[in-house]
């Protein structure tokens, strides 16, 4: 089953973010860091149970709240207490207190421009931290369309609980997805339409890494998402929804851990020249 890896890029801090998330969450840790022969810093994490991979890449993508993470916890106090620690130097877009979907509720941008959305639930967690798609301005009111098409992808995946927006409640459509849960491999997501004003939209700053273990497992996600040709490079494509994809060999992860620095740089001369990842051709790369 392919691994569903949430992936966020940062100008230069993703070792201070990875520290202090995986300190404040329980069962987190950080499993690696590496930084690749033209100086990008990649940390291999895992946060909650949910695996992460940030990267400090330079100022090319900025973080922004079309993707925001749904924090659940079990009591208020847990809720109080990572308010604190995330809004430092940060900002909040709903103040934390009492809403109708949650006795206790808060959501914000913090200090890293991360967005967290961090409510008390008394229902069983099976999740602790979820993704949280927004889909904003020409892609309002598509994100039933997306879920729908994304589960059709992958196995152990579906579209569960929709809230649908009502009559009353322009400017988002009657009908739309007020909030919506969905699975992939096995992983829960979360969605959601907004019609409202937003200065944001999906970008590259926060992709899904899909890892595959031949070629055809690439071939079929990368040609049965991506959808703007200008976007396709090294393994990162864009879907019609403008939201990023990174459809990778999972042999990739090992062949750029070697040892050997010129396995490395020749791993990494070819892929800089691929758009779809070729597994075969970097195997031939990694053998010299």
């Amino acid at each position: 089953m392919q691994e569903i890896t949430t992936s966020l890029w940062f100008d230069t801090q993703a070792k201070a973010a990875a520290a202090l998330y995986t300190s404040l969450f329980p069962g987190s840790s950080i499993e690696s860091i590496v930084t690749l022969p033209h100086g990008t810093d990649v940390v291999k994490l895992n946060l909650a149970g949910l695996p992460f991979q940030f990267i400090s890449a330079g100022p090319m993508f900025k973080i922004n709240p079309s993707v925001s993470f749904q924090v659940a916890c079990a009591t208020k106090t847990e809720v109080d207490t990572l308010w604190q620690a995330l809004a430092e130097g940060g900002t909040p877009l709903m103040e934390l207190g009492a809403y109708p979907f949650s006795e206790w509720f808060g959501w914000m941008q913090d200090r890293y421009g991360v967005s967290w959305q961090i409510m008390y639930t008394a229902a069983p967690i099976q999740q602790k931290i979820t993704p949280m798609l927004m889909f904003v301005g020409a892609q309002a009111g598509k994100a039933e369309e997306a879920m729908r098409l994304y589960s059709s992808l992958f196995p152990d995946a579906a579209v569960g609980t929709i809230s649908r927006y009502g009559s009353g409640e322009a400017p988002d459509a009657e009908g739309t997805v007020k909030q919506a849960a969905f699975t992939l491999a096995g992983q829960h997501f979360a969605a959601m339409d907004s019609a409202h004003a937003h200065d944001f939209q999906f970008n590259e700053a926060i992709s899904l890494m899909v890892y595959c273990d031949t070629q055809a497992e690439i071939d079929h996600y990368w040609d049965s998402l991506t959808a703007d040709p200008a976007a396709e490079q090294c393994g990162w494509l864009k879907d019609r929804f403008g939201f990023s994809w990174q459809i990778l060999p999972t042999a990739l992860d090992a062949m750029m851990a070697d040892p050997d620095p010129a396995k490395v740089a020749r791993v990494t001369d070819s892929f800089l020249e691929m758009k779809k990842f070729d597994l075969a051709e970097l195997q031939r790369a990694y053998a010299g």
